[in-house]
């Protein structure tokens, strides 16, 4: 175990590695960026510096292409002196689904070797069940393991609960036991309340995560310690507040000449600030304005980590302007399935159905396949009863289960290092393809062909200068005395023979598809010599729905499995495509009965709405 030569009463951990980009910007920061300052941040003093693990797995391999398991051993070199701590989903580990013990067992192995030194460990339910194997797994390696609370408000969630699971944290042998209010829900009276009973009901150090955005979460860190914490989370300025912490340099402030005096030098944390403010720069594209201060949080309780890759999200499928649709339809879904507290993975499982409810115009239309394996029970056991009727929607007369839900999963590694051999070299090349099966395998071919694209990071400057040779992208127009508002949320690049261009008319997303004016053929037919230039097609030569036997889909998306074929016989009802969006994976249904005569994709497609994907002929 790493030591670092902090000696105060209170310990700080630092987010900004992590957590802190999470908030603000979708967790896009890359390890260029990261290693020039650890020399600065292995020498402050900081309990333990939290830096991999939550979304930066997934963001390494999907947007930045990276290794994530070369940043772990990186930042390891670059942190001799610290203790490197990760954000662990229990069962979940990384991913967004339950894995079977052996791969939690190897995963958390080779974390530990590749130089993660504190665990921080929690479940999406707060089912206990599914922490014990990560618990034991880290005990193993010698590392520290940390239970964690996942904190929400609920009519079921009071501070009585809260103490059973810390005492069963405590039983499991976890060193510390962590409050992670991932949404800012906590106040300080309810800080007091609930630390003060822990401190009589466990005898583990208790480590306070709050996030800022409701703007109580300093208060809640000072009244954690004067009621028994002796761990706090904190971000230094660049990436703090709003979504993120508390800022890290006006905590110690806050606490010096106090008994709770950090110890911690505030300029050498204001070098760090300065540094990421201008790496934050270079981010612009990702920001967005959902991450400030905002008490509605306190209702539809988004945490942190979700807002600014929603908002992100959103954007890319020209529909944020819907955010706060979704914002409010979010705690009704939150509601039907029994008040979960909202943390990655459910948190992502009840966003997205969030806004497949607003995008599609009727609440529970399309059901994405995570909230039917929820009402399963495949990801534990509901706080509190969830809603027959929704329930009724999704699985129909399916029973869920109700014991541990990895208790009927057969071990997975040899099968994993099977269907990996050919592009795995390692075994953390193997659990990277477990945590994402498609998506991974994608990378891994990539990165052996050395052909890896990261995602372009767009100059702020030339786009800015640019501006003034566009069109507005947001307009009125009147046609024959009616008037449609016409906003354009997108376009394919700039050069193809037939661009798309992706408009919202009247809230109503449409695509058209236009051949540039060079480009034009002269048909000695036409009275004006110029042809058409929007075509019934999109970009990728499906044809657009014009009856009810086209299966379109109800966001942009890739698809992950066709599961019919031209021929195949189907009912009303019956899945045909599985699509994934926002992360989670949504099969798409036949809206009528007959033969399948035309199939439109193949598995590894991206598709929009308004393209037809399939046909089906009624017999």
């Amino acid at each position: 175990m790493v030591k670092t030569t902090q000696t105060s009463k209170v310990h700080v951990t630092e987010l900004v590695l992590r957590d802190g980009h999470q908030c603000h910007i979708a967790t896009r920061m890359r390890t260029e960026d990261m290693l020039p300052i650890c020399s600065k941040l292995d020498a402050i003093g900081f309990w333990s510096l939290e830096a991999w693990g939550g979304a930066t797995f997934d963001a390494c391999v999907r947007y930045l292409k990276e290794d994530p398991w070369e940043r772990l051993k990186s930042l390891r070199k670059a942190l001799p002196n610290s203790r490197i701590q990760m954000l662990l989903r229990g069962q979940n580990l990384l991913g967004y689904r339950h894995y079977s013990d052996d791969v939690v067992q190897a995963f958390v192995k080779k974390s530990a070797d590749n130089g993660v030194d504190v665990f921080r460990i929690f479940d999406a339910m707060n089912d206990t069940r599914n922490l014990r194997v990560s618990i034991d797994a880290v005990k193993k390696a010698g590392k520290h393991a940390e239970g964690t609370i996942s904190y929400t408000t609920s009519p079921v969630h009071d501070v009585a609960h809260f103490v059973g699971i810390a005492k069963e944290l405590e039983a499991m042998g976890s060193n510390t036991i962590a409050i992670k209010d991932m949404a800012g829900l906590l106040t300080p009276q309810a800080t007091v309340d609930l630390v003060k009973a822990m401190r009589s009901a466990v005898s583990l150090p208790i480590h306070i995560h709050s996030h800022a955005t409701s703007g109580l979460a300093s208060m809640n860190l000072l009244r954690a310690l004067e009621n028994g914490a002796v761990m706090i989370d904190t971000c230094s300025a660049a990436f703090s507040e709003g979504a993120s912490h508390p800022t890290t340099e006006s905590m110690i402030a806050a606490l010096q000449g106090t008994e709770f005096d950090t110890g911690l030098n505030i300029a050498a944390v204001q070098e760090v600030s300065a540094y990421f403010r201008e790496v934050r720069k270079k981010y612009w594209q990702f920001e967005s304005e959902f991450s400030g201060v905002d008490t509605r949080v306190l209702i539809n309780q988004v945490p942190g980590g979700m807002i600014s890759n929603l908002s992100n999200q959103l954007k890319e499928q020209g529909a944020l302007d819907r955010m706060d649709e979704v914002l409010a339809e979010i705690p009704l879904v939150r509601k039907d399935l029994g008040y979960i507290p909202l943390v990655t993975p459910t948190s992502q499982i009840v966003g997205t159905q969030a806004v497949l409810n607003v995008m599609t115009g009727k609440r529970y239309k399309s059901i994405t396949n995570e909230v039917k394996n929820y009402f399963l029970g495949q990801y534990g056991k509901a706080p509190s009863p969830v809603n027959e009727a929704v329930k009724k929607l999704a699985i129909g007369d399916g029973v869920a289960i109700t014991c541990r839900p990895a208790d009927l999963l057969s071990p997975e590694m040899p099968k994993l290092s099977s269907e990996a051999e050919r592009f795995a070299q390692s075994e953390e090349d193997v659990l990277t393809y477990a945590m994402f099966p498609d998506i991974g395998k994608t990378y891994l071919q990539e990165r052996n062909a050395d052909s890896l694209t990261p995602e372009v990071l767009l100059d702020k400057a030339a786009v800015n200068a640019s501006a003034s040779r566009f069109a507005p992208s947001e307009f009125k127009v009147t046609l024959h005395g009616e008037t449609f508002h016409i906003n354009l949320t997108g376009s394919g690049h700039a050069g193809q023979e037939k661009r798309p261009f992706y408009v919202s008319i009247d809230g109503i997303a449409e695509e058209v598809v236009v051949e540039t004016l060079s480009e034009i053929e002269v048909s000695s037919g036409s009275s004006n010599g110029k042809k058409k230039a929007v075509t019934s097609k999109g970009a990728s030569g499906r044809p657009r729905p014009s009856h009810a036997g086209h299966v379109t889909t109800s966001m942009p998306g890739t698809i992950v499995a066709v599961k019919i074929k031209v021929g195949d016989k189907v009912s009303a009802g019956d899945g045909v495509l599985v699509i994934e969006a926002m992360k989670m994976e949504n099969e798409i249904q036949a809206a009528s009965s007959g033969i399948v005569v035309a199939v439109h994709v193949v598995k590894g497609d991206a598709v929009t709405p308004d393209e037809s994907l399939l046909e089906i002929q009624p017999e």
